[in-house]
């Protein structure tokens, strides 16, 4: 039986030891509730969740699980001329949902900036026989083996022409991001690069929710990496996380404040 972490949405593989923790929220980048660990039956949240999808960008949708789920980040379906890109994952893969991405020409690539959001990775790669791109500097917190992982090492990918991966490191040593060259430039994020409420900022942490900070060497290699491309648009975990304009100086003059709030 599949089984889902109720707060970060990890997926695990039950069969005679019970599941008794979650690796990734015992690691100091998550947590555990006060309350204790509770686990989802895969199908239990296929029947209690649904997903809704928004338009963000021409050919960029993003998919969120309604109610909020584990910790409801979104995923994004690209739609690149070369073929589709889901980055990074949601647990809740229901039936709906594999209708709507089939009638959009299905999934060539899957990538995920992080382990937060592996969820049920393994599930969406086998639903569209897709290859799922995963940074091989994260490969401990794979929970669940399977045939469609492909490890990658070095600080970019190209997984399509117009559409590559940066390692930026950072919140995990494998974290990474999307660039996708179309029109004035998209930057899928994550919460590798975090969008401040005002979607005027963005920050950088190791942990979000201990608020455990990065050192200033770390954030200058970020942004310097992200001086190298262009992007006028940014696109980060969360709903509402977006920014229209000026993406690319929004967050250089962030990590220069960032870093000067160390010194």
């Amino acid at each position: 039986m599949i089984k889902v972490c109720a707060t970060c949405g990890t997926s695990y593989e039950e069969q005679a030891v019970k599941i008794e923790r979650c690796k990734i929220c015992d690691d100091e980048r998550q947590y555990v509730p006060a309350t204790g660990q509770k686990w989802v039956p895969l199908s239990a949240l296929q029947e209690s969740h649904s997903n809704k999808w928004q338009s963000h960008a021409e050919n960029l949708l993003s998919i969120k699980t309604v109610p909020n789920f584990a910790i409801n980040q979104r995923a994004f379906l690209l739609r690149a001329p070369e073929g589709n890109v889901l980055w990074d994952c949601i647990a809740n893969l229901d039936q709906a949902t594999k209708t709507l991405v089939d009638s959009l020409g299905g999934i060539s690539a899957i990538a995920i900036s992080h382990p937060h959001y592996y969820t049920t990775m393994q599930e969406w790669a086998e639903a569209f026989n897709a290859p799922i791109y995963l940074h091989a500097n994260d490969s401990e917190w794979i929970m669940r083996n399977s045939a469609f992982i492909r490890l990658w090492q070095g600080n970019e990918l190209e997984l399509m022409p117009s559409v590559k991966l940066l390692r930026l490191g950072g919140h995990f040593a494998g974290g990474c991001v999307l660039h996708w060259n179309s029109g004035d430039g998209i930057l899928l994020a994550g919460d590798i690069v975090q969008v401040t409420p005002g979607a005027d900022a963005v920050s950088f942490m190791w942990s979000y929710p201990n608020m455990l900070p990065l050192p200033a060497a770390v954030v200058s290699e970020m942004t310097r990496r992200l001086s190298g491309i262009h992007f006028n648009q940014l696109y980060g975990a969360f709903e509402g996380q977006d920014i229209h304009d000026s993406a690319q100086d929004i967050v250089l003059r962030s990590g220069e404040k960032y870093i000067a709030c160390l010194q």
